[in-house]
């Protein structure tokens, strides 16, 4: 009926629906004798024009009717009925294209409230994600992607997350109660994360299903800024305390007994210079580490030429080796870390180098050596490896597991004549830990001690 000229079939079935019942009384006027059998056929093949010219009729009507809502519905504007029509058939035609272009028309601006509603979560800040009934994640914007990139370094896990319990159960709810909830939660995988959600549930339901938004906020550098003040606080307090108490005596001693010893004043002076400078270098390490603490989450970008670094870091601590009489060997190939902040791994390779040179044997060796890593070893994945190894009194086996905890000394008298603040290694493991690296330490009483680090490789 498209084409405007019906089918035969299509002729011949309209036709025997608008016969068949003149047609029946004719053949029962024709059975019980009330009219001539000439004159029943000749009412019969009247009837079947009729028929026949009043199908045709119709199914012209029909064909254009469905052709004006076929343009309609393309978005154009259909033919003008024409003449010939019934007024119903007109009206019917005109209402049917008017109902066509309105359904088209909103249609239009249901397509566009989706586009500009998915621009909007696309572009929130928060990560977002939306979730089926069966609690299957359908989509994700921009900042989702990129907080659950998949295999990216540093990055989380959208399934663990969903798989949570603290999340899972607040899906749960949500789904259960039809009202909103929050859920605190922190992701250990792979650095630590303190999350804060909302999980909200959608009724009626999104285009495309999704019952339950699940809004996420990153608190992990707001809340490490909380700890970094109150870490800062007590370790200050506790740690500045012996040296600051040592400068305050030495000062009471210079104004009272010893203000006319000129000897005396000098070598107190030597101590008071002494003790601020190990308050400098203690608040400087203190600012350090909450510095690396409060980014530890994020990867680094970039790359470091570990080779070059150590060559430079070895050059600038070679007073410190010449004071100590010890010797530096060095066993420098190219390597490339990366993802990698060479800054920061500068600091790594200059606090091993210190700790191996103060804390080893007078006169001692010291073998630092950078090489990369093609292949898997000793149970390490492929990346870069670097080693700092001295010949000194060597650590304690119950020591070892605790030597990168903040302030911890296993001989604090030797440790603080050193020069050292307990720090270095400390500092150390947060950078090794924010390069999502390794820090390996072996130790062995009057044998030395290796330190070793392994990063990613570029």
């Amino acid at each position: 009926m498209s084409t405007g000229r019906p089918s035969p079939g299509d002729l011949l079935r309209m036709a025997g629906l608008f016969g068949a019942a003149p047609g029946l009384v004719l053949a029962l006027l024709a059975a019980t004798g009330r009219a001539e059998p000439g004159a029943v056929l000749l009412g019969l093949a009247a009837t079947s024009a009729a028929a026949l010219l009043l199908a045709r009729f119709w199914l012209g009507v029909l064909a254009r009717l469905e052709e004006g809502l076929r343009v309609a519905a393309g978005g154009g504007l259909p033919a003008p009925p024409g003449r010939g029509l019934p007024r119903a058939a007109v009206r019917l035609s005109v209402a049917a294209a008017r109902l066509s272009r309105d359904l088209a028309e909103r249609e239009a601006t249901v397509g566009r409230l989706r586009e500009a509603d998915a621009a909007i979560i696309e572009a929130l800040p928060d990560p977002l994600i939306v979730l089926a009934e069966d609690r299957r994640p359908l989509r994700a914007n921009a900042a989702a992607r990129r907080f659950f990139g998949a295999g990216g370094e540093g990055r989380a896990d959208a399934a663990a997350f969903l798989r949570h319990p603290i999340i899972a159960g607040a899906v749960d709810r949500a789904l259960a109660e039809g009202v909103a909830q929050s859920a605190e939660a922190v992701l250990p995988v792979p650095v630590a994360r303190d999350l804060s959600t909302q999980v909200i549930p959608l009724d009626p339901p999104l285009s495309d299903r999704g019952r339950l938004l699940v809004v996420l906020a990153d608190r992990t550098q707001a809340r490490a800024a909380e700890r970094m003040r109150a870490d800062f606080v007590a370790n200050a307090s506790h740690e500045l305390r012996t040296p600051l108490a040592s400068i305050m005596g030495f000062v009471e001693t210079l104004r009272g007994p010893a203000e006319g010893d000129a000897e005396a004043r000098t070598r107190f002076l030597a101590i008071i210079a002494e003790q601020a400078e190990r308050m400098r270098r203690l608040i400087e390490d203190l600012l350090g580490l909450s510095r690396i603490e409060m980014t530890e989450h994020q990867a680094p970008t970039g790359e470091a030429r570990l080779d070059s670094l150590a060559r430079g870091e070895a050059e600038a601590l070679a007073p410190i080796f010449a004071a100590r009489g010890a010797r530096l060997e060095l066993d420098l190939s190219p390597a490339t870390a990366a993802p990698a902040d060479p800054g920061q791994l500068a600091q790594v390779l200059r606090n091993l180098m210190e700790n191996a040179v103060r804390y080893g044997r007078e006169g001692g060796r010291v073998v630092l050596s950078v090489r990369a890593m093609p292949v898997a070893e000793g149970g390490l994945p492929p990346g870069v490896l670097l080693q700092v190894a001295d010949d000194g009194p060597g650590i304690a086996r119950e020591h070892i597991p605790r030597l990168t905890e903040r302030f911890y000394r296993v001989d604090s008298g030797r440790a603080r004549g050193a020069g050292g603040t307990g720090l270095g290694l400390a500092i150390v493991k947060h950078i090794v830990s924010h390069h999502r690296g390794q820090l390996l330490i072996e130790s062995e009483l009057g044998r030395g001690t290796t330190m070793r680090v392994w990063l990613p490789g570029g």
